[in-house]
């Protein structure tokens, strides 16, 4: 008999290995109904993933905060899947969860409109109507590669072939799209029923400038209708706020496509600025601070070795000179541990 330790410390026998999915039904239809996935040992796995053992095991639902996780991250794989439907000739990269949401990043011979984003949110509505179920397989690493490139996926057969030799990939199906991922997955895409695609963006493959520049398409996905309303009204406030838009209005700055990343301050702004500088002057020094000033770029080498390079990079503003390449700093603190 294998035992199913529950939260509530409760146990269930069961005679043979049971899914996830299973042990949700054993507890009741609309617990089946709403799990979204589990957490055995404290790895959140899919719904079909089989308990071999003795195990404790939380079924999570959209109320859980991995519950959301699940449904981000499942959600960026639909909005893959409605690209390839509306752009057959579009290779797919990489999908992550974000803060509120997640984007997915697609080779395209053309840059994404915003009339294009309006029929690929169009094209994930119906897909996800299907309520397509969620599949998971799992290839060797070779194998893994080869069918990618047959299918003209090349950057997923690049992601693919720098993991080790000796590993498997695990792939996952909705439809016709299939996908690398470890996920894991909502069980079917019909859990997937409010969500948003928000802005697109260009972003470089690897955050490398000398490779091509791919076009980024940011989305946010929640568990009710309520929660994706109140996200959207709370953007809608803080445009009213959003410092570039009242720079300008207030004649305070203005940003320029001949500077990017940096300020061109106006008389009102930078007397703003001045007042704001000497005000904190003061606080540091009734407080016995020292005041230093590092250098406004940087070798990215620094970066990369504090770790703000793999969290920033793509909001981060890069040069070269002399085979050298440089980043706009994004904070100070880097540059303050070299002089201390």
């Amino acid at each position: 008999m294998i035992k199913i330790t529950l939260p509530d410390a409760s146990i269930r026998e069961f005679p043979e290995p049971v899914t996830v999915a299973e042990v949700a039904a054993s507890i009741g239809a609309g617990l089946a109904k709403a799990a979204l996935g589990g957490k055995v040992k404290g790895k959140v796995v899919d719904t079909s993933y089989l308990i071999s053992e003795d195990s404790p095991l939380a079924i999570i639902t959209a109320r859980d905060a991995e519950g959301l996780d699940l449904i981000r991250h499942s959600t960026a794989h639909l909005l893959a899947y409605a690209v390839k439907e509306l752009f057959p000739d579009a290779q797919v990269t990489i999908g992550p969860v974000i803060e509120n949401g997640f984007f997915y990043d697609f080779s395209y011979k053309r840059p994404f409109t915003p009339e294009d984003l309006t029929a690929i949110e169009k094209k994930m509505t119906e897909l996800a109507a299907k309520d397509e179920p969620v599949t998971r397989r799992v290839l060797p690493r070779d194998e893994a590669v080869a069918h990618f490139k047959e299918i003209g996926e090349f950057y997923k057969a690049e992601i693919i072939a720098s993991i080790p030799a000796n590993e498997d990939v695990s792939l996952y199906r909705e439809g016709k799209f299939e996908d690398l991922c470890r996920g894991p997955h909502v069980p079917s895409t019909g859990k997937l029923k409010f969500f948003k695609l928000m802005k697109l963006a260009g972003a470089y493959w690897r955050g490398d400038h000398n490779n091509e520049m791919l076009q980024r398409v940011y989305g946010t996905a929640w568990a009710t209708k309520d929660e994706l309303q109140q996200y959207l009204t709370m953007l809608e406030e803080a445009e009213k706020r959003d410092h570039r838009k009242l720079g300008r209005e207030l004649d305070l700055f203005h940003i320029d496509e001949h500077a990017p990343g940096l300020v061109f301050w106006h008389p009102k702004g930078w007397t703003v600025w001045q007042g704001v500088e000497q005000y904190m002057r003061k606080v540091y020094q009734d407080n016995g601070y020292l005041e230093v000033k590092g250098p406004q770029i940087i070798d990215k080498s620094l970066w990369e070795k504090t770790g703000h390079w793999d969290k920033y990079r793509d909001n981060m503003f890069t040069t070269e000179s002399e085979k050298r390449e440089y980043a706009l700093k994004p904070m100070n603190c880097p540059g303050h541990i070299l002089i201390f």
